[in-house]
């Protein structure tokens, strides 16, 4: 009798530890491997910027297993493709959650429109998402408390873009070209011509394209100083640099991170006179250790593709995500979004992150890079003195 008793309470222990265990499952704690889901463009019209963010972000999840992971749990990247596309973004970022439900928070994604679309989807789930390049500042009041950014907000690099100019290249007069489709474009002309106007610059012309016929591009500009071309990714920007100089203008071009791509310049050694802000200068005359520590992984990595800005911007959002894991000590998605918040100092490839403030935006400085023979030059890193509002 008494060794029955004695094998009862035993199994009531194991029960227990069992119901126990399945409860803390259920409480947002599960065991086994840390999952990070992921959504970039890596096919559609502005897969140039999605590849290499997603293989930076491959690289930095790579990189933590090697290192033992997040507090001795490995790390399984879920990486979908968005298609460059919002109705695929919508799909996937739902099915992502749906199908991976131990998934805390989403990332990814280099475009404002998509980005938005995705947010709006994890914050009905009460999940963060967290875009490694979309630069709309106007984001989180669109997706508040659930979508934040990893990179600069556009009325930063603007600014930056207007001063520099400004003062550097002593210009006074612009015409402004942009692609009137996109986000990204409208935002990035608007918050330049308010910028430079601000320091008594003048716009002498402000022209709009269509990235769907793109033949009347700079026809009819007056010879500013300098243009002003916003562009949605290097692809347009490269043909865009090319129609202005067929119109004639042979003046300095200037343009935000759209531009940025490193293969796609050398394959344009006829261009020059062209500038544009970034998050970061990956050069291999960079004497930053970190930056060419992550410049040789990524080579060996990919072999020997170079990384970009986007690359180094996946990268840092994986990166900061695992930081945040550790700081919270859960994978609570609300506690994943508590310690996210209090982000203060995180040492980026692309810069410090803090989201002082309550802000869902960190303020970063900004890279000049000159683009001439097909090589691409460090300037100058700038922090704006003035910011427009979003």
């Amino acid at each position: 009798m008494q060794q029955l008793q004695i094998k009862g309470w035993i199994l009531i222990l194991i029960l227990g530890t069992a119901f126990t265990a399945c409860r803390n499952d259920k409480a947002g704690e599960p065991s086994g491997k840390i999952q990070l889901g992921a959504i970039f463009c890596l096919t559609g019209h502005i897969s140039d910027m999605g590849i290499p963010s997603s293989k930076g972000a491959q690289l930095a999840v790579s990189q933590l297993n090697e290192a033992g992971g997040i507090g001795g749990q490995t790390v399984d990247l879920i990486l979908e493709d968005s298609k460059s596309d919002t109705a695929a973004v919508r799909q996937i970022a739902g099915k992502m959650l749906q199908e991976h439900p131990e998934i805390p928070l989403l990332f990814g994604i280099s475009d404002s429109d998509l980005a938005r679309t995705a947010g709006q989807v994890t914050a009905k789930e009460h999940r963060v998402f967290l875009t490694s390049g979309a630069t709309s500042p106007l984001l989180p009041a669109q997706v508040p408390d659930y979508l934040y950014l990893a990179c600069f907000g556009d009325n930063v690099q603007a600014a930056a873009a207007a001063e520099w100019a400004y003062s550097t290249l002593n210009a006074r007069t612009v015409a402004v070209v942009y692609d009137s489709v996109e986000t990204y474009t409208l935002l990035l002309h608007q918050y330049f011509i308010s910028r430079f106007e601000s320091l008594g610059g003048q716009v002498l012309a402000v022209q709009a394209y269509d990235p769907a016929d793109m033949s009347r591009l700079g026809q009819g500009l007056p010879q500013a100083d300098f243009v002003f071309l916003a562009a949605e990714a290097a692809p347009e920007a490269q043909q865009g640099v090319q129609l202005l100089r067929d119109a004639g203008i042979t003046t300095p071009i200037v343009g935000g991170d759209g531009f940025d791509s490193e293969d796609l310049w050398e394959a344009h050694p006829q261009v020059k006179d062209v500038y544009y802000t970034t998050h970061v200068y990956l050069g291999a005359d960079n004497p930053d250790e970190s930056i060419q520590n992550f410049r040789q992984a990524y080579l060996k990595a990919y072999g020997g593709n170079t990384p970009d800005a986007f690359s180094a911007l996946g990268y840092d959002t994986a990166n900061l995500l695992a930081d945040v894991i550790r700081r919270a000590d859960s994978r609570s998605p609300e506690a994943l979004r508590k310690a996210l918040a209090e982000t203060d100092g995180f040492a980026g490839i692309t810069g410090t992150i803090s989201y002082a403030g309550g802000r869902q935006v960190p303020r970063k400085s900004v890279t000049i890079i000159e683009v001439k023979d097909g090589k691409r030059r460090f300037v100058k890193q700038v922090v704006p003195a003035v910011i427009p509002n979003p």
